[in-house]
C-alpha cells in the first residue's frame, strides 16, 4: 500500500531524503515545523513496505504519547493522505495492526513496567518523539532493541524543541561527541532545523501567538534556537541524575498556582527526601483551569503516595487548598505565603544542589532550563522552580522561615 497525497513542505521533503542516506536522524525546531508528522508517515512507509516487522514511538510520559500521537498525529496523517492506514488500535498493548503483519508500538518511558514491555520487543524502527525530555540513559538502553530483520536498516529518529545546550542530542548532533566523551561518527548523526515559518500549513495567527512569547521560549517554539544558561542561581554540573528505587522518608508536591490570568504554568514538582538527599521525582507543570490543574496535583499525590501537598496562597488565598481538595478529598495540605523574593527564597535550594544533595530522577528539561537562566532580571515567572523550591525547602527544612515565609495554613 503507497501513502499518496501528502503534500510536502520543502524542509519536510529534505527530512525525507535525510533519513533514506542516514541511520540517526535528528529533527530539531520551533513547534508545528511539520517534524512529528513526517517522521510518522516514514515509519507507516516502512512498515506497510516490510512486511511482519515492529516499530516503536515512544515519548517520556506514555499519557501523552497517547494523546499526542494516537489521538492527533496519526489521525490528522491518515486525513491528509486518504488511506486508513491501519487495521486497528489495540488499547490493550498499544499498537498498530497493520494490515501485512507489521506492528507500530507506542510506549512511554515513564513508568519501569511500561519500559520493560517495550524492551521485550525488537524494532527496525525507533522515534523518540520530543526527545529532550528523555534521559541519554533511556536512548541507550531503548537502542539495544533496534535489531530488525536481515536486509532491513534500522533507523533511530529524534525530534525535540532545541532545549539547552547541555542537553545530550547537541552534544551527539553538534558537538559530535557521546556523553561519555567517545567521538560520533562522521558516516551518521544527521541533523536538520525545521521551524514553522518553514511549514505553509501553519496559520499566520499561530505564528502571531508563537511571537508574543516570552523572549526564551519565543527563541525555542518559534525560533528553534538552542538555549545557554544566562541565569544566578544554578550551574548545569550542579544537576544530576539518579533513578535508583529508594524508600523515601517523605514525598511532598509543591505547587505554584498562576498568578495571572494569561495563562502562565501551573508547578507541579514531586520531590522525595531519604537520609540526607533529595530527589525531584516528577514534574507534571501544566497550563489549565483550576479543575484541570488540581486533578494533576490529585493525580501526583496518589501516584507518589505523597505525604504533603505543599501550594503557594499568594494568588487565590485559601481557595487554592479548597481547589486542590476538591479534586481529591483525603489530601494533605500546607498552604506557603512567599513573602521575600524568589532569589532569596531559591537560594538555600540551590546551594543543596551545589553541594550535590539533591538530583534527579531524570532529565526534567523545563524545570531545568528555569533554574539555570532564571536572574533578578527575568520577567517571565519560573513557576517550575517555584514549585520545586517549595517542596523541597519543606523536605529539607533549611531556612524554612525566611526562604518562604511565615504564614502557613495545614489543612
Amino acid at each position: 500500500m503507497e501513502i499518496k497525497r501528502f503534500e510536502s513542505t520543502e524542509k519536510q521533503s529534505e527530512l525525507w531524503d535525510i533519513i533514506g542516506r542516514y541511520n540517526s536522524v535528528l529533527a530539531e525546531g520551533g513547534g508545528r515545523s511539520g517534524k512529528t508528522i513526517l517522521f510518522l508517515r516514514y515509519i507507516f512507509a516502512r512498515a506497510l513496505q516490510y512486511r511482519n516487522t515492529d516499530h516503536l514511538v515512544g515519548r517520556f510520559r506514555f499519557a501523552h504519547a497517547k494523546q499526542s500521537i494516537c489521538y492527533q498525529t496519526v489521525p490528522k496523517l491518515q486525513e491528509i493522505t486518504g488511506v486508513n492506514l491501519t487495521k486497528y488500535l489495540n488499547r490493550t498493548d498499544w499498537f498498530y495492526d497493520l494490515s501485512n503483519g507489521s506492528k507500530i508500538w507506542i510506549g512511554g518511558f515513564d513508568d519501569k513496567e511500561r519500559t520493560d514491555k517495550i524492551l521485550g520487543n525488537e524494532y527496525a524502527t525507533i522515534f523518540f518523539n520530543e526527545a529532550s525530555q528523555i534521559s541519554y540513559e533511556t536512548v541507550e538502553t531503548v537502542s539495544t532493541r533496534l535489531n530488525p530483520p536481515q536486509g532491513v536498516t534500522g533507523k533511530m529518529l529524534f525530534d525535540l524543541n532545541p532545549p539547552a545546550r547541555a542537553h545530550w542530542s547537541y552534544k551527539i548532533f553538534h558537538e559530535r561527541k557521546f556523553p561519555d566523551g567517545r567521538p560520533v561518527p562522521d558516516n551518521d548523526y544527521k541533523w536538520l532545523k525545521m521551524n514553522p515559518a518553514d511549514n505553509r500549513h501553519v496559520s499566520k495567527q499561530y505564528l502571531e501567538t508563537l511571537g508574543q512569547l516570552s523572549a526564551s521560549k519565543r527563541a525555542r517554539f518559534l525560533d528553534g534556537e538552542w538555549s545557554t544558561d544566562t541565569g544566578s542561581l544554578w550551574k548545569r554540573a550542579w544537576i544530576t541524575y539518579d533513578n535508583t528505587e529508594r524508600d523515601y522518608e517523605r514525598i511532598v508536591i509543591g505547587v505554584d498556582p498562576s498568578g495571572t490570568s494569561t495563562g502562565d504554568e501551573i508547578g507541579i514538582i514531586a520531590a522525595g527526601k531519604f537520609g540526607g538527599e533529595y530527589r525531584i521525582l516528577d514534574d507534571d507543570s501544566c497550563h489549565g483551569t483550576p479543575n484541570e490543574w488540581s486533578e494533576r496535583v490529585a493525580a501526583m499525590y496518589q501516584k507518589w503516595k505523597a505525604d504533603l501537598v505543599v501550594a503557594e496562597k499568594n494568588y487565590g488565598g485559601d481557595m487554592v487548598g479548597h481547589t486542590i481538595r476538591s479534586a481529591y478529598r483525603d489530601i494533605n495540605i500546607k498552604l506557603v505565603t512567599s513573602s521575600r523574593g524568589k532569589i532569596l527564597r531559591a537560594e538555600p535550594i540551590s546551594a543543596l544542589y551545589e553541594r550535590k544533595e539533591v538530583k534527579h530522577r531524570v532529565p526534567f528539561t523545563e524545570l531545568e532550563d528555569e533554574y539555570c537562566s532564571y536572574s533578578e532580571d527575568t520577567k517571565e515567572s519560573p513557576n517550575r522552580m517555584d514549585a520545586a523550591v517549595f517542596a523541597l525547602t519543606e523536605l529539607s527544612g533549611v531556612d524554612e522561615e525566611s526562604s518562604v515565609g511565615s504564614a502557613r495554613i495545614v489543612y
